[in-house]
Parts: C-alpha cells; sequence; structure tokens
C-alpha cells in the first residue's frame, strides 16, 4: 500500500507530472508575484482589489469580493439568500462539496439545511427538482461536476433547472470551483455562463493553480452583505494580498490556455481508448479533466506508481478504491504538466501502471 507520506516524498522527487500544472515548491509559487504588487489592508486596496474588479468585469457581475476559503465563501453567500428569503434549505446535488467535505458546516454554522437532490451517479435533472415541493431558499449547481468526471449538463437544461429555482422564489448560485475549465467546456466566457446565476463563486488554485483563496460575484448588494460575514467568521486577514496576487497573475496566464487543455484532454482520452483496461469517464471529455476506471488491483497500481516515480521520476496519480476491488478509479485534470506529455506518452504511462 502506497502510504500518503510515501506518496508526498516520491511527488515531491518528480520532475515530471501526469495531472494538472505539476508540483511547485514555496520558492515558485512566491517568485510568481510580481514585483511592485501593491499590499492591501484587511482587504481594502492594492492588489486585492485589482483582484475584485477583474473578477467583476470577467465574470460580468455588478461587483466581487476575495475570500480566503471556498468554503467560507459558499456557506456566506448562501447563509445571505436565505436570510434574504426567510427560508433556510438548500438544494444540491448529492455529491456537492458542502455535503461531502465540510463537516456539516451548513448546518451547524449557519443553521441552513442542505437537501440532496437527484442521484450520485448522474447530473441533476429538471424531473428531479419536480419531485420537491418545499420552497428552498436556494439551488446550488456544481460546474462542471468533479466526482462525475467533469460532467455538466447541456445549457438549455441547465437553464430549464435555474428557472425552476426561480418561478418557486429561490436564489440560484454556482459552485464555479472549475468555472474556468467549465467555460471551455461550453465554449462560452465565463461571462456567459455566470449570467445564468445570482452568484458565483470561483477558485483560484483550482484550475488555474494559484496560491489558496476565491471570489464571490453578484449584485452588489449582496457582495457587501458577503464581505461583512467575511469580517465575522475570519476571513477579513490583515493582509491578503500575497493570496490575490498569485490568483491575479496565473489567472491571465492559465485561463487563455483551458481551450487547449480541453483539446488534449479529448486527444489523450481517444489516446486511452485504445487501452481495454481503461475507461475514460465521460468519453469524450466535456471539459479538461476525466476520471480514469482502471480495471487493475490498487496494489498492481501502487507498484506501478513507485516504479515511474523511482525510475523515470515522473508522477503519475493516487487512486481510490470503488464499490470492484478489482476496478480503481483516478481523476486526470489537464494543465501545464500534462501538455508536456503527448496523448501517446500518457497512454503509455497508463499503460505501464495497468499492465505490470
Amino acid at each position: 500500500m502506497l502510504t500518503d507520506d510515501e506518496a508526498k516524498a516520491l511527488r515531491e522527487s518528480c520532475t515530471r507530472w501526469l495531472a494538472g500544472h505539476g508540483v511547485e515548491t514555496a520558492e515558485q509559487m512566491l517568485a510568481g508575484i510580481p514585483a511592485g504588487t501593491v499590499i492591501d489592508r484587511y482587504g481594502d486596496g492594492g492588489v486585492v482589489a485589482d483582484l475584485e474588479a477583474e473578477i467583476t468585469q470577467l465574470l460580468g457581475k455588478e461587483a466581487a469580493v476575495f475570500l480566503p476559503s471556498g468554503t467560507m465563501a459558499q456557506q456566506i453567500a448562501l447563509r445571505v439568500h436565505a436570510d434574504r428569503r426567510g427560508r433556510n434549505t438548500v438544494l444540491y446535488h448529492p455529491m456537492c462539496h458542502l455535503r461531502h467535505h465540510e463537516g456539516q458546516a451548513l448546518e451547524r454554522v449557519q443553521r441552513l439545511i442542505g437537501r440532496p437532490v437527484g442521484d450520485a451517479t448522474r447530473l441533476l435533472t429538471l424531473d428531479d427538482l419536480r419531485t420537491v415541493a418545499e420552497p428552498p431558499a436556494a439551488l446550488l449547481i456544481e460546474l462542471p461536476q468533479r466526482d462525475l468526471g467533469g460532467q455538466q449538463p447541456d445549457l438549455e437544461d441547465l437553464k430549464a433547472q435555474l428557472a425552476w429555482a426561480r418561478d418557486r422564489g429561490a436564489a440560484t448560485h454556482l459552485d464555479g470551483a472549475r468555472l474556468w475549465e467549465s467555460s471551455a467546456g461550453y465554449d462560452r466566457s465565463p461571462a456567459d455562463v455566470a449570467a445564468e446565476f445570482d452568484t458565483v463563486y470561483v477558485s483560484f488554485y483550482k484550475g488555474i493553480g494559484a496560491l489558496a483563496g476565491c471570489c464571490v460575484a453578484g449584485p452588489a448588494e449582496i457582495v457587501n452583505e458577503v464581505r461583512e460575514w467575511r469580517r465575522r467568521m475570519g476571513g477579513t486577514l490583515f493582509g491578503l494580498w500575497p493570496n490575490a496576487a498569485s490568483a491575479l497573475a496565473l489567472l491571465r496566464q492559465r485561463l487563455p490556455k483551458m481551450p487547449h487543455y480541453l483539446e488534449h484532454a479529448r486527444a489523450i482520452a481517444a489516446a486511452l481508448g485504445e487501452l481495454p483496461e481503461v475507461t475514460v469517464v465521460p468519453d469524450p471529455p466535456q471539459t479538461p479533466m476525466m476520471h480514469l476506471l482502471l480495471r487493475v488491483t490498487a496494489d498492481v497500481i501502487d507498484d506501478g506508481v513507485r516504479r515511474l516515480a523511482n525510475d523515470e521520476r515522473l508522477w503519475a496519480m493516487r487512486t481510490v478504491p470503488t464499490d470492484d476491488p478489482t476496478v480503481q478509479r483516478a481523476e486526470l485534470s489537464v494543465g501545464d504538466a500534462t501538455c508536456m506529455l503527448t496523448p501517446a506518452e500518457v497512454a503509455d504511462i497508463v499503460a505501464s501502471l495497468v499492465r505490470p
């Protein structure tokens, strides 16, 4: 079994990586902060204000506010929507981040009620929403759906779901942690996708590869409330500028590359289609990411990961088990590091993992 400590040591010893933008050191991350960056004070002014203005324009909203954590950002946005409506139920897909990765914070901290709708193994549908009788405070949609391999609904289906929510007086909120990838998949600008929602959360370390941080964008009066709640929840740090500067620099660098990442992802999926031991989900990829179902035991994968790291200084992947012990699931996000490898090279790497 490949332990977390062993995996960390192997990953840091590598010079090539299969997924994302690769591993960067603290020195490399800090070196990406431009010289002459103007610092903020408690979130006001400087590069934080510059980033908020850029996100406002990029998403076509009235205002945006920077926060240090997506967990904080989404809880606050949903709290504001709920308070304005005097309701406390938030509808979301069963694999929603708030349900699986936040320790019931929506319920225990915000006193809201999360209600999963639909089936965990597929995208949410309008028919799923029609089974809900209670009036919701908000409908949260994640684009793309990470736990489904980066799938996202057809735009007309999405619009119909959001119209259903609005007809019932509910707010519409986008979990856009990977909106940059989503917009490439829809072949639309981020503003075009964001226009369908009342509020939007975007991440800067996911996809973009910046230091931690995010923004919530939407109507100015809502964003102003989010800003107040940021202070109440301890998110208005004395200086937010390093994270905001990293986000602004890498957003400008990598957002234009998203269509290329998507093209490369689809070429990789086609190459992997030649391996009978591998299933790509979805096939073809809808965004610059995919899941791989590998018909092999976990021990075989771990041995292959060790071998590639030790012999070729290449970090491949970690896998998670499925209901079938002979099938493992892996996530492959395509970024700068992935684009250093041809689709044929990626297929050879994956083949070496499943064919000991």
